[in-house]
């Protein structure tokens, strides 16, 4: 009987971090009016920045239907193997009740063990890290369920939107909806509250934002991990993850990297994010 690890494609894994790790990611969806494209297979990043910017129509995203999850879960996995299926915020999006419905319909085949992270972006793929390492050096389901856990629960995760106006679109802005009144040319700061986008200040300009928010990192203390992410410019995110660097341990660089089209149809172009690991 083997341990395999599942996540879903908001993750925002690089492809090959998640070979490397052996993990399985499921993608959701992009709509593009009646196209539909499977997130991180059929439409590339960059192809989608192009349409989300250029394009007549603004996208939507959904979550894989139970029945992917039934085929991916049957398709790694042997009877009696167990599984631990690490998603995104149940708060945030469906994803997590279809992997819960699919682990359902194959109890007493295949054991599915589920983790709601309440996290987003790549404090998810962190915490499938983390379990994906446990199993590797020969931990338990246990452990390696305890391991996702506790990465998702020391995960902060911080953004700097240019605008509001795709989070309101694609109807995740939680308690950030209160923000939208009163800003006109003020760059939003967001965080993850319990699963919940939620607002956490504004400034008056990038510049300001990006300061304000790498304060609030560096408050948090010592990292284990450190990712800043970008959806359309990486000069930004290569600024901050350079300055954040000290707060790893000796050796360790933070992890830069592009959100994929799930995260993009939420966030817009211009976004800066920081998700950090703290230490134990």
């Amino acid at each position: 009987m083997s341990i395999k690890i599942v996540t879903d494609s908001t993750s925002d894994l690089p492809e090959n971090t998640a070979k490397q790790y052996g993990i399985e990611v499921v993608p959701l969806n992009i709509h593009f009016g009646d196209q539909v494209y499977k997130d991180g297979i059929d439409l590339s990043t960059e192809e989608f920045f192009d349409k989300l910017i250029n394009g007549p129509e603004f996208p939507t995203t959904s979550q894989p239907s139970i029945g992917e999850f039934i085929d991916t879960y049957e398709r790694i996995a042997e009877p009696g193997d167990d599984i631990i299926s690490i998603h995104l915020s149940s708060k945030l999006s469906g994803t997590y009740n279809s992997a819960e419905q699919a682990s359902k319909q194959l109890e007493g085949k295949i054991n599915v063990h589920l983790v709601d992270t309440e996290q987003v972006t790549i404090t998810v793929g962190l915490a499938a890290i983390s379990a994906a390492k446990c199993v590797s050096d020969g931990g338990t389901i246990e452990d390696a369920i305890s391991a996702s856990i506790s990465t998702a629960s020391r995960s902060n995760f911080y953004a700097l939107f240019e605008s509001l106006e795709f989070l309101s679109k694609g109807g995740r802005i939680g308690k950030a909806q209160s923000m939208l009144g009163s800003l006109l040319k003020i760059r939003p700061l967001l965080m993850l509250e319990e699963g919940l986008v939620a607002p956490y200040s504004k400034a008056r300009s990038k510049r300001a934002g990006l300061a304000k928010m790498e304060k609030t990192i560096r408050s948090l203390g010592e990292a284990e991990e450190i990712a800043v992410m970008y959806s359309t410019d990486s000069e930004d995110a290569e600024v901050i993850a350079k300055n954040l660097s000290d707060l790893l341990p000796s050796g360790k660089e933070p992890i830069i990297l592009k959100v994929g089209p799930v995260i993009g149809t939420h966030a817009g172009p211009g976004l800066v994010a920081v998700g950090l690991v703290t230490k134990k």
